[in-house]
């Protein structure tokens, strides 16, 4: 059973210009008291063909963490459009939102992003060079995909198992590789838009 799970994500300031920062209202209930930071991801899909244009666009850590429930907005700011290929800044593409801990990622939140002109004519006539300042986006918040990885939230207790005595028949216990996505899980995470408000991290008691 995961120690950490995301109740509930609101995306905030939907649509917006491609430009503008994104903003999302995080909800999620810790379970058992966590040591160390969780962190928090956004990524941003600059092609479907190539992930080496996948942009970071903010990457922050939250803990540790106590058992109870959790709410705080993340901020990032857009991606970089010199950093996309021009015929990929226009159409659809995907945003990703992942939490990990101890640099394992167990939950990961996708979201489709449809970008085009803000302008009718445009749309219909668009120019040989895209206008990024016109060019407004679109996150379809009603309909994430969300992915869990199982992941061991407390190696502590298996370094006091390795501690124990082993009888010569059994070999020591090998650290278990990371979850392959053949592992992952799929679940609903309600989602909703909100308007934005001033809402800084806090614990909903």
């Amino acid at each position: 059973m995961s120690a950490v799970n995301l109740t509930n994500v609101a995306v905030l300031d939907n649509p917006a210009a491609f430009l503008s920062p994104f903003q999302f209202e995080i909800s999620y209930e810790c379970l058992t008291p966590l040591k160390d930071d969780l962190e928090w991801k956004l990524i941003y899909v600059g092609s479907a063909e190539d992930e080496t244009y996948d942009q970071l666009l903010e990457s922050v850590l939250v803990g540790p963490v106590n058992v109870g429930n959790y709410r705080f907005v993340f901020q990032a700011d857009p991606p970089d459009p010199s950093k996309i290929r021009e015929e990929d800044i226009i159409g659809v593409t995907v945003l990703l939102l992942t939490c990990s801990y101890l640099g394992q990622e167990f939950v990961r939140v996708g979201y489709y992003v449809n970008n085009d002109y803000d302008d009718e004519q445009l749309r219909e006539e668009p120019p040989s060079k895209v206008l990024v300042d016109r060019v407004q986006r679109n996150i379809l918040a009603d309909k994430p995909r969300v992915t869990k990885f199982p992941i061991n939230f407390h190696p502590e207790n298996n370094e006091h198992e390795e501690q124990a005595p082993h009888s010569p028949d059994h070999g020591t216990e090998t650290k278990q590789p990371p979850p392959s996505p053949d592992h992952a899980t799929e679940a609903n995470i309600k989602g909703e838009e909100r308007p934005l408000s001033p809402v800084s991290s806090v614990r909903v008691q």
